[in-house]
């Protein structure tokens, strides 16, 4: 059983005991941001790129809720406080070189996209 079996809910989504030692693989850019990707529960679908900080990450994992760090606001952003298309961690993962995050997430509202879309990958390249 993986440590993210053991871990308790919050009130809608799942609180992330990592150890220091996955703490410790995960690999910040010189911005001391890493890329964190979204991916819904029920579809599979990519929903979203952001960009976290160790803060925002220790605060997804505290609340079981996606928190970003908005590079052009320059501050912590709590997916959905202001939409209401919130995103609640189901599954919490880190690529092989630390360097890149995936989160499985319960999409609530309309979904990820500032657009309206559910997705922000709803473009493709090429014709169709």
């Amino acid at each position: 059983m993986s440590n993210q079996d053991q871990t308790p809910s919050s009130a809608e989504g799942r609180v992330i005991v990592a150890t220091p030692e996955q703490l410790a693989a995960v690999t910040f850019n010189s911005d001391g941001l890493v890329p964190a990707i979204a991916q819904c529960a029920e579809t599979g679908k990519i929903l979203m790129m952001a960009w976290m900080n160790s803060e925002s990450l220790s605060m997804t994992f505290a609340e079981g809720r996606m928190v970003y760090w908005s590079r052009s606001r320059q501050e912590l952003w709590r997916k959905g406080d202001t939409s209401g298309d919130r995103q609640f961690v189901r599954e919490a993962h880190y690529d092989c070189d630390g360097d890149t995050l995936l989160f499985v997430v319960e999409q609530e509202g309309r979904g990820a996209c500032h657009t309206g879309e559910f997705t922000c990958f709803y473009r493709s390249f090429g014709s169709e």
